[in-house]
């Protein structure tokens, strides 16, 4: 039945269908957000000293988000945001303005000697990633006595983050075993290792990057404005300057940024330097303690 231009039938079945999507949509996010509020309060239930990593980025404020709904609005332990030197200065004015609306207990994380003596891009992306990144954790966590880290990565990132458990251990060493990860089974996690020295918590391990950008939407959490398209560029995934690029977008709204990732084949890091190393180096890093 037809009204002027207006398809009773027709129109009536896309509007249904999109509703239908909305609300699966909104159903399948409240029990990923679920999910990962119960790992966040296991982790704080089983550690004596937990801190969450922020690098600014859309994954890490969502989780920071997550841990705010976790305890009412309030996180009871402290952020660590690791300085490079490098960031771009949108992600600093990004970090300062947040930690102050949000009121996060935030610890900056810097190696200090690796910076006097000018460590850098131009040093390689592996070395550069080991000193300014892994090495200041290292220094964070050992000054700080935090026994537990939890961190925004996702199986969908990269193929070595797939291999992740939501609880992994890490030696004394710091290094990663990724070939004897905990079995996890029924929501059942070993938290506790007798030879660890701290243990990684991945909360949002089971999301995908669209699924963030949903659940963005739905919450209407702040993200860095360059995820948003000018020019026809934008950025995808926030890193280092030097070893940061956009990609061909047109995405200037949320809403354009999730019809885009409902098509795209691109992957979501291919702007990340380190991403295009081969496999086993991204591999590497992670084994010696890198996020």
């Amino acid at each position: 039945m037809c009204v002027g231009d207006f398809n009773i039938g027709q129109d009536f079945h896309t509007l249904m269908g999109k509703e239908s999507e909305r609300y699966f949509n909104m159903s399948e996010l409240k029990d990923m957000e679920s999910k990962t509020i119960y790992i966040v309060r296991e982790a704080y239930a089983e550690f004596k000293r937990p801190a969450v990593l922020w690098s600014t980025g859309k994954d890490s404020t969502t989780m920071l988000w997550l841990c705010k709904k976790a305890f009412f609005g309030t996180i009871p332990f402290p952020v660590i945001h690791i300085d490079t030197g490098y960031k771009f200065k949108q992600m600093y004015k990004f970090r300062d303005r947040i930690a102050k609306e949000w009121g996060l207990d935030l610890v900056i994380a810097r190696n200090e000697e690796a910076m006097k003596r000018g460590v850098g891009p131009k040093d390689g992306k592996f070395e550069c990633c080991t000193q300014l990144k892994t090495q200041a954790l290292m220094q964070c966590l050992e000054e700080n006595r935090f026994d537990a880290l939890i961190l925004a990565i996702r199986r969908d990132e990269h193929g070595i983050r797939a291999k992740e458990r939501y609880f992994s251990p890490r030696d004394e060493d710091f290094r990663w075993n990724y070939k004897d990860q905990p079995l996890e089974m029924w929501d059942q996690y070993q938290s506790i290792t007798e030879d660890k020295t701290h243990t990684r918590v991945h909360p949002i391990l089971h999301w995908r990057e669209l699924d963030v950008w949903e659940y963005v939407r739905q919450e209407n959490l702040p993200v860095n404005p360059m995820y948003f398209a000018k020019d026809g560029k934008r950025y995808r995934s926030l890193g280092c300057e030097p070893c940061t690029n956009t990609i061909d977008s047109n995405a200037s709204t949320i809403d354009e940024i999730v019809e885009e990732l409902k098509i795209t084949k691109i992957a979501e890091r291919s702007g990340r330097a380190q991403d295009k190393e081969r496999a086993f180096t991204m591999q590497k890093l992670r084994a010696l303690g890198y996020m």
